[in-house]
């Protein structure tokens, strides 16, 4: 995949660089887009193989100033930025909400419009999502509207960009142990008036196999889409929750 660009969003978080480090093993120039120019720009000065794109997805801008940075075929976007916890649904403003729909699934969208032009058959299109977007709580909100709405997308991106030949996938991860998700532990414990320790040991406890998803396993669900046998998994959701999804399909 030398000569070929991967765009990430959230390269710089703990899930990001993990994902950015297995594109580089593949051959691909990645792009990773973000508002915080510090933490890109010294990411960047890792591997010369990385580049740093200041932008706010949740800003029409972000369409331009993507672009820009873009001056081969675009292999893979990988959109993986997280949204605020804001509490649960009785509680997180309709601001916050909206704000993760923006984020998530507007992002997304502008992401694919910088990249417009530079697809190639078998590009991939592919959202980390979670797996609130299918197990709805009461305690995660931005997640669980977010995530929804972002694999709703995907299908349509999927039937739109079919007939190029370029595909469209979500991945849905189950709880990494990283700061976001102590942060939601949080938000649970306060709204049961708890302990974080309490809820951290019974998030761990809803997988089937007591495992939080890993970085590195999400990476692999990256590569894994970008064999040219993935294009029959267009439009679906590949859930990495360690056995946290109870209902069907």
């Amino acid at each position: 995949m030398s000569g070929e660009i991967a765009i990430v969003s959230g390269g710089a978080g703990a899930i990001g660089q993990v994902i950015v480090r297995a594109l580089r093993a593949r051959g691909l120039t990645v792009v990773i887009v973000g508002r915080r120019e510090r933490e890109l720009v010294a990411l960047a000065a890792t591997d010369p193989g990385i580049r740093p794109c200041v932008a706010d997805l949740a800003s029409d801008d972000a369409i331009a100033a993507v672009r820009a940075g873009l001056d081969a075929p675009v292999r893979a976007i990988v959109h993986s930025v997280g949204v605020p916890v804001a509490g649960g649904v009785l509680e997180a403003g309709t601001e916050a909400i909206l704000g993760a729909v923006n984020v998530k699934v507007c992002g997304l969208l502008r992401l694919v419009r910088a990249a417009e032009g530079r697809f190639a058959r078998q590009s991939r299109i592919i959202a980390i999502g979670g797996h609130y977007g299918l197990e709805p709580t009461a305690y995660a909100a931005t997640a669980g509207v977010g995530n929804a709405a972002l694999m709703n997308l995907a299908r349509q991106l999927s039937l739109a960009y079919g007939p190029r030949g370029v595909t469209a996938h979500v991945i849905a991860p189950g709880p990494a142990d990283t700061e976001r998700l102590r942060a939601v532990a949080a938000a649970r414990a306060a709204q049961r008036g708890v302990g974080v320790a309490e809820v951290f040991d019974e998030l761990k406890a809803e997988s089937s196999i007591g495992a939080f998803t890993t970085p590195e396993q999400v990476a692999w669900g990256v590569t894994m889409l970008l064999a040219p046998e993935a294009d029959a998994m267009t439009g679906s959701t590949l859930m990495l929750d360690s056995g946290r999804r109870r209902g069907l399909p």
